[in-house]
């Protein structure tokens, strides 16, 4: 029975990456919302960064030869050091222009992880919010969808 159910998540994260080159995007981004309790985590950024002074969920590239899972599992641990223990649902994606303009696609999966200390590698700050605080953060209109997207499956 696992086999089938890994087998069955790979499927997905490949018809995720087919349907992103489809459309001619080779770039791609992995989010997670990492929920505890009713409250989601959002890392600030430091203003000295790209789009310095927002607020996201923890984010970032997928490296060559590596999968989604991967990458967020990867990701997770680099910005926050917490460990992800299971990527339970997927949230959707959002399309957007890196720094560099390459168009790129950043996929949104929730997961859970330890209860370790978060400690925020590549961010000055970091909070933990409620479905009604998403609008008054300093996350962007692309991140508040996802957030709301989870919170109304979720809450």
């Amino acid at each position: 029975m696992d086999k089938i159910v890994i087998k069955m998540e790979q499927t997905i994260y490949q018809q995720l990456i087919a349907d992103a080159r489809a459309v001619d995007i080779t770039r791609y981004v992995v989010g997670a919302i990492i929920p505890i309790e009713n409250r989601i985590l959002l890392l600030h950024r430091k203003k000295d960064d790209f789009m310095g002074g927002i607020d996201e969920i923890p984010s970032g590239a997928v490296e060559e030869n590596e999968t989604l899972e991967e990458a967020i599992k990867r990701e997770i641990q680099e910005e926050t050091g917490l460990l992800v223990q299971k990527v339970t649902d997927y949230v959707g994606y959002f399309d957007y222009n890196s720094k560099t303009r390459v168009k790129t696609r950043q996929f949104n999966f929730v997961v859970t992880t330890n209860k370790a200390k978060i400690v925020p590698s590549e961010h000055d700050s970091y909070s933990w919010i409620t479905k009604e605080e998403v609008d008054k953060s300093k996350a962007t209109r692309e991140v508040k969808k996802v957030i709301t997207i989870y919170f109304d499956k979720y809450n």
